[in-house]
């Protein structure tokens, strides 16, 4: 290979055989069986689908139909909105190959970006994506924008191999370095590489691998749920088993006394958890998309009601990525800041024109574009457009003068041109030749807008009438016009985003790669808490422990590199906090797998970014974390409130069934009863949990403790009241309706009516742990309405219809009867709604707990 001819096509393909294409590895799509599969391992599913073969096996066909069709119909749920999820994930991907210009037997050929090979030179230009790592052979005011991998908002300066200040390999972010990398853009400049690594061998590739590594936290609440199954199910198979010998012995009767027992471990075995748990995460993950958020995985929810530190990137995330004017100041100090005056003053037009003047016609660079739109909005079409002008001559950046100058023809006729020039205000001192006292002026002016977090610039005019170019621009005679100040601006909703962060107990915390003043100043705009200011220089010298401590006072991480971030959000953890870590780039990808609750960009964000994510934003709005967040609280309180009802409701179905066996009373309910109360009635009544908005609070309270039981103490307690007192409700309806000589069929259906409507009444007490009756009722819940209507309609269809009468063995009810029924739900609703404020601080006990502090150190008033 020549130094201009690049590879010969043979040399190409011989290489991509032994080295592969450049591309990463990407994770297996998740289709619907695979998911499928994913779901029936789940040990809650798997015992249905088990308790409707053993039904199938003992000759109960309709009783094992209905078992396996409520099995697949949670299944089924679940598999559809992970399948929506990953489609969604798709169109998020860009599917086409970027394209990359190489040389190749002395040609230029345009080739996919996924076909280059190493030792490929490719070209560069403008608007280009850099498809592998390599090195520069040749720069012509080459700039990349590396912050997909840094996280710098601002291009980095390039120079070629032989210009280079410093040797061997170097990694991204910094200025005047010979390398550039995969996945980089390129916003000005051109230049001619040599690829040195491809796919999984590049910065990027690295990065991705290292996430194989990794190992996501396995979700709490399915760990909590898992427990309570195993413990209802041992108990359940215990008095099941007691159940069948005392109907054996007591009556003879095995088979029936088989039936009775399973009937019996149905009612103790809590089958509708997993229907129950499986809507609230799809619902859940349903309402969250509303808010342009996106689940990945549904048991993310559960955890977002728990963060209590929340790590955030700062370019694209915080900030807008994207290069903004936000402060213009003349050679005299005179300051103009856009944002505060709708008109620009005609002292500032001159900087402003001249800025632009010095940018290119068509930019890429981020700060250039920002220059057009200051012209755009602020300076006259004439002014802006300049349209008999023509672009001359330019001399681009070099590390010996940070400068771009321009020279412009106002005229064919015009014997003299009109020269611009920008860049690092030292520079443009030099080519103005300031004396000291001017220099020390200036560099307090460039000190002060430095310290405010602004990226400076100098700008400078000149005329020029020479026949030839100068071979240097310091052969010009500048005058100097002034500095303007750009920075990256805050998205709109992050100042009330960290605000409400804050007084939901949640610490915000920014690691960026960003330098530390530009760092500190976005810390201060948004509203952090104010901490100390870590670098990664500083960061590096750490060890693990000291690194736990430093991080318990630290908010703003600075010139923080990949490996790095991992560290930090490592550390957190081990100092017992829930982690939620938002990223956009494919730096962030290892600490958004590491971290309890990876927030993803989903618009700007690289898809190793949001593969490592459980939660990818749609519209990279910071805002919408915290509408997740409340929603994941919100939907956790309900989770708690359905919970609490169904574990209340399980306690008459259970006694019920019990009952006759104890007291040799005419068996009540069946297997085909108890499956149609647990895995209709129930799921169908918690859809109003689902849907209750959320209690006033749940923004004020602390983030709960990662290990707060879902059925603590005082829930549990809360529970078996309401249980009990359906219970004796019921039974004192079933056995007087046998002593007054009602048909065991009639006296089956009045007491699955009184059960159903004391079911009802637990709804309307369970809809707030603290609120009214009446309080509650005033709270719009569309749901409840409906769920209201649904019951009575089954009601009168079991009632009603004869082969749902005949299926149910229920015998006719009259009006005196249905009247009963509304009598002992009315009488336990009104106990339940005078115990209610007793066990109500008991209730709250948990949500009012603050989350264990690290190191026994006291709340700080910012945090509470």
């Amino acid at each position: 290979m020549t130094p201009f001819s690049g590879l010969t096509e043979a040399d190409a393909a011989a290489r991509q055989r032994a080295e592969g294409h450049n591309e990463l590895p990407q994770a297996d799509r998740r289709t619907p069986f695979r998911i499928a599969i994913e779901v029936l391992r789940e040990p809650m599913l798997a015992l249905l689908l088990v308790g409707g073969i053993v039904y199938l096996a003992l000759g109960d066909l309709k009783e094992a139909i209905i078992l396996v069709a409520f099995a697949t119909m949670s299944i089924v749920i679940t598999v559809v909105q992970e399948t929506r999820t990953e489609r969604v994930l798709e169109a998020l991907r860009d599917l086409t190959s970027p394209r990359a210009l190489v040389i190749r037997d002395g040609e230029r050929k345009r080739i996919a970006g996924r076909d280059v090979v190493r030792g490929d030179l490719i070209v560069l230009s403008e608007g280009d994506r850099v498809p592998a790592d390599a090195v520069l052979l040749r720069c012509d005011d080459l700039q990349a924008d590396e912050s997909m991998l840094t996280g710098e908002s601002v291009p980095v300066r390039k120079v070629a191999w032989d210009d280079r200040a410093t040797s061997g390999p170097l990694h991204p972010g910094g200025d005047d370095l010979p390398q550039v990398f995969s996945g980089s853009l390129v916003v000005r400049g051109s230049g001619l590489a040599e690829v040195t690594a491809i796919g999984v061998q590049s910065e990027i590739g690295k990065i991705g691998q290292s996430l194989a590594s990794l190992e996501t936290e396995p979700p709490r609440l399915q760990a909590q749920t898992r427990r309570v199954v195993r413990l209802f199910a041992v108990l359940g198979g215990g008095v099941s088993l007691l159940a069948v010998l005392l109907y054996g012995f007591m009556r003879g009767g095995w088979l029936d006394g088989v039936l009775a027992g399973i009937a019996l471990g149905m009612s103790m075995l809590p089958e509708e958890f997993p229907v129950v748990l499986t809507v609230f995460m799809a619902m859940g993950a349903w309402r969250i998309s509303l808010a342009r958020v996106l689940t990945r995985r549904a048991a993310a929810i559960e955890t977002l009601g728990s963060a209590t530190v929340l790590c955030t990137d700062k370019t694209g995330t915080l900030t807008e990525n994207r290069m903004t004017v936000v402060e213009l100041r003349l050679k005299d100090g005179t300051v103009f800041h856009p944002s505060d005056r709708p008109e620009m003053p005609a002292r500032f037009r001159d900087l402003s024109e001249f800025g632009l003047l010095a940018s290119a016609p068509e930019p890429f660079d981020p700060m250039e574009r920002a220059f057009h739109a200051l012209a755009r909005e602020r300076l006259s079409e004439q002014s802006y457009r300049h349209p008999n002008w023509k672009l001359v001559h330019a001399y681009g950046l070099r590390p010996d003068l940070l400068a771009v100058t321009q020279l412009w023809q106002a005229g064919a006729d015009q014997p003299e041109y009109v020269v611009a020039t920008k860049g690092a205000p030292e520079a443009i001192a030099g080519l103005c030749r300031l004396k000291a006292a001017e220099r020390a002026a200036l560099t307090q002016s460039i000190d002060a807008m430095a310290s405010a977090g602004l990226r400076v610039l100098g700008v400078a005019r000149a005329t020029y009438a020479g026949p030839h170019w100068p071979a240097s621009p310091r052969e010009i005679e500048f005058e100097f016009l002034g500095l303007i100040g750009l920075a990256d601006p805050l998205h709109a909703s992050v100042v009330d985003a960290v605000r409400e962060c804050r007084s939901a107990g949640i610490k915000v915390v920014m690691i960026t790669g960003d330098y530390p003043a530009s760092a500190n100043a976005i810390a201060q705009q948004a509203g952090l808490e104010s901490g100390e200011l870590v670098t990664g220089e500083q960061l590096e010298k750490l060890s693990e422990a000291e690194l736990a401590g430093r991080v318990e006072t630290a908010g703003v991480f600075a010139r923080i590199s990949p490996n790095q971030k991992l560290r930090i959000v490592n550390a957190y953890k081990g100092n017992g906090e829930v982690v939620a870590m938002t990223g956009d780039g494919v730096n962030d990808a290892p600490s958004l797998k590491a971290a309890h609750i990876g927030i993803a960009m989903g618009g700007r964000g690289t898809d190793v970014a949001r593969e490592a994510s459980a939660i990818v934003l749609l519209d990279d709005d910071f805002g919408s974390i915290v509408k997740a967040i409340r929603l994941g609280r919100r939907i956790y309180d309900n989770l708690r409130k359905a919970m609490s009802f169904i574990f209340a409701v399980h306690v008459p179905i259970a006694g019920l069934a019990l009952l006759p066996l104890v007291f040799g009373l005419p068996i009540l309910f069946g297997p085909i009863h108890i499956a149609f109360l647990e895995m209709v009635i129930d799921p169908v009544c918690s859809l109003v949990f689902e849907a209750e908005t959320e209690e006033d609070d749940v923004m004020r309270r602390p983030p709960r403790a990662p290990d707060e039981p879902l059925f603590s103490r005082a829930l549990v307690l809360w529970s078996l009241l309401q249980g009990l007192l359906a219970f004796a409700a019921v039974a004192a309806i079933f056995i007087m309706a046998l002593r007054w000589g009602m048909p065991v069929p009639e006296v089956r259906a009045l007491a699955f009516f009184s059960l159903v409507v004391v079911i009802v009444s637990l709804i309307l007490v369970n809809r707030s742990f603290s609120a009214s009756l009446l309080t509650a009722l005033r709270r719009p819940n569309r749901t409840l309405a409906v769920v209201l209507i649904v019951v009575a309609v089954i009601l009168a269809l079991t009632l009603l219809w004869p082969f749902a009468n005949h299926l149910f063995a229920f015998g006719p009810l009259h009006a005196d009867d249905l009247a009963l029924t509304l009598g002992a739900g009315g009488i336990a609703l009104l106990v339940l709604e005078m115990i209610k404020p007793l066990m109500h601080p008991r209730l709250h006990a948990a949500a009012r707990q603050t989350r264990p502090l690290a190191m026994d150190q006291t709340p700080k008033p910012t945090e509470l």
